[in-house]
C-alpha cells in the first residue's frame, strides 16, 4: 500500500477491523470478524532465539482461546530470521510447534515497506517491533498494549491483561 493511502487511512481514523490481510494459504482474512474480541498480534520468525515462544503462543491459544485470538505475522525484518516462503513457514509451524492459531502471509513490520497493520499498531502505541516476537494486545474497547519480545506469551502481565 502506498504511503499516501496509508496516511489517509490513519488520518481518517481507520479501525483495526478495516484490514483485510492474506493468511499463509493465500485466503483473505477480513478483520471485521475479530470485532468484540481481544487479539494478541505477534510478529514471528522461524530462526530466532525467541522462536520457542511458538510453544507458549500455542498453549495460550489452547488455554485461553475463549478470551484471546492469536494472530501471527511472519516477518524477515530482524536478522533475516524468517527467510522462508509462506508455504515453508506454515510447514515449519505445524511440524515443529503444532501451531493452530491464525497465521498470516509474511509481511514487513517496520521500515519503508512497513505493512499498514503495523503502522496502525505503531500509531496506537508509539511503539514498533524492536525484534521478533513483539506482541500487541488489542482489547475490544480499542486499547492497545505493546509487549517486547522478552515478555513470554504466558507471562503474568499478558495473561492478567486478557
Amino acid at each position: 500500500m502506498k504511503t499516501a493511502i496509508l496516511l489517509t487511512m490513519l488520518m481518517a481514523g481507520s479501525s483495526l477491523y478495516d484490514f483485510k490481510i492474506n493468511a499463509l494459504d493465500g485466503k483473505t482474512i477480513d478483520f471485521s470478524q475479530y470485532k468484540g474480541k481481544t487479539l494478541l498480534i505477534v510478529n514471528v520468525a522461524s530462526k530466532c532465539g525467541y522462536t520457542p515462544q511458538y510453544t507458549d503462543l500455542e498453549k495460550l491459544h489452547e488455554l485461553y482461546g475463549s478470551k484471546v485470538t492469536i494472530l501471527g505475522f511472519p516477518a524477515n525484518n530482524f536478522g533475516s530470521q524468517e527467510p522462508g516462503t509462506n508455504a515453508e513457514i506454515g510447514e515449519f509451524c505445524k511440524k515443529n510447534y503444532g501451531v493452530a492459531f491464525q497465521m498470516f502471509e509474511k509481511i514487513s513490520v517496520k521500515g519503508d515497506d512497513q505493512h499498514p497493520l503495523y503502522a496502525w499498531l505503531k500509531e496506537k502505541t508509539g511503539q514498533e517491533p524492536t525484534w521478533n516476537f513483539c506482541k500487541y494486545l488489542v482489547k475490544p474497547d480499542g486499547t492497545v498494549k505493546f509487549f517486547p519480545s522478552k515478555v513470554k506469551p504466558l507471562d503474568k502481565e499478558i495473561v492478567d491483561a486478557l
